[in-house]
């Protein structure tokens, strides 16, 4: 088994408490193979301040003799050397270990003596020995309480958060998780999960109003379909064949823009983004005019010379223009002015017609989908309610704005707002 994958199948309770046990463990037992150092310092240092308090001491000569009449001292060449030159010498002997302090003293004949004081440490090895034997019990002995204190710890600290999993599993729509007083992560959790609880409803409602307007407006060209070819079907005459035929084609056509609308919107909620790019609103306004080509409609262009560039991808520009013309187009009388009006920060595109115009109580909601204003934006214009609604959701994702307000020659106008390519 791949020790990766077992690991993080493990609880977050056992990982954490693994990690923390094995970390203090770590530590610890560094802490035991130094021991011996540290203890034999501390007694060392113990000894030291002995000696330097010594009055008895040992007269020797340069060489290491004796010139106070006692014994030879157990030191080498080499240790009489350190001495003389002020170092401190310590001779571990088995079990036990001498320590020497010495300085050079000059006779009063100015001949040069070495003054030397020594002590025994006294069980020094078995002094280490035993230290890091029971620092070693005393690590893995505080490692397994670490532990356990961890996992204690992290199951109480986790169980707010369980709660909070089993409530959020169980919310009804419409309902939202009690969040905790105290400003902790606890609070931020609980805000994080009613925002998406939130966001989950409210996707839940817009996907269930729009499968039921999908639905709804399906039913209508396939039930003329069906019942013109039922018809046709029951009364078998060439003539009225070939109105039937035509009729079923109109409803076809009308069938299969609905259903190229959808899966526009459809792919537009996804909600991946296509990549920006700088596009130049004015030439791309001058194309969708030309795309329109309707004839005896005055649709004109008012724009700067230079390029006005945007943040936006292109296809996004493309659907944007060509379902503001083809709205106003609709409902205009005589013509449809674009206005193209740069600015520091923003670009403004105004689309104008001299058509009814919108009252005042729809102009938030023809960007809802399905949406008609029943007086002059019915069936019988061929409109499914689904343009503008595209232009708001393909806008408003790239930090636009779009709204419907009065044009000033009394019809209606779209104004939406782009970032400037900075």
């Amino acid at each position: 088994m791949n020790p990766r994958r077992w690991w993080l199948r493990r609880t977050l309770r056992f990982r954490i408490t693994v990690v923390s046990t094995g970390v203090a463990l770590l530590c610890l037992l560094a802490l035991t193979l130094l021991a011996p150092s540290l203890i034999g310092m501390v007694q060392v240092s113990a000894v030291d301040a002995e000696l330097d308090r010594a009055q008895a001491v040992r007269v020797l000569d340069t060489a290491g003799n004796p010139l106070d009449g006692g014994p030879r001292p157990a030191l080498t060449a080499q240790d009489i050397r350190q001495l003389k030159a002020g170092e401190r010498v310590l001779r571990v002997d088995g079990a036990g270990a001498h320590r020497w302090v010495g300085r050079v003293v000059f006779a009063a004949d100015g001949t040069p003596q070495l003054h030397v004081a020594g002590d025994t440490l006294v069980g020094y090895g078995e002094a280490n020995e035993l230290g890091t034997r029971w620092l070693a019990v005393a690590a893995v002995l505080v490692a397994v309480l670490v532990g356990i204190a961890t996992w204690l710890s992290v199951r109480s600290s986790l169980r707010p958060v369980e709660r909070m999993r089993v409530a959020a599993a169980e919310l009804p729509r419409g309902q939202r998780l009690p969040v905790p007083a105290a400003r902790d992560e606890l609070q931020a959790l609980a805000e994080a999960l009613n925002a998406l609880l939130a966001r989950r409803d409210e996707a839940t409602e817009r996907l269930r109003r729009f499968t039921g307007d999908a639905a709804h407006e399906l039913r209508s060209p396939v039930t003329s379909v069906r019942a013109q070819a039922e018809v046709a079907v029951a009364h078998p005459d060439p003539d009225f064949s070939i109105e039937v035929l035509e009729s079923v084609v109109e409803e076809s056509e009308r069938l299969s823009n609905l259903v190229d609308a959808l899966l526009m919107l459809a792919r537009a909620d996804t909600g991946e983004l296509p990549r920006s790019e700088p596009v130049d609103l004015v030439l791309q306004s001058q194309a969708a005019v030309e795309r329109m080509n309707r004839t005896g409609l005055l649709v004109s262009i008012h724009a700067p010379v230079g390029a006005c560039l945007i943040q936006a991808a292109r296809t996004e520009v493309e659907l944007v223009l060509d379902n503001l013309l083809r709205n106003a187009t609709r409902y205009a009388q005589t013509f449809v002015r674009i206005s193209v009006l740069p600015a520091p920060r923003e670009i403004r595109l105004l689309v104008d017609d001299d058509g009814h115009g919108i009252a005042p109580e729809h102009r938030e909601k023809v960007f809802d989908r399905f949406y008609r204003v029943e007086s002059d934006r019915g069936r019988a214009t061929g409109g499914f309610g689904l343009g503008l609604a595209l232009v708001a959701h393909l806008v408003t994702r790239r930090r636009g704005t779009v709204r419907a307000v009065e044009s000033p020659e009394g019809g209606a106008r779209l104004e939406v707002r782009w970032p400037a390519y900075r």
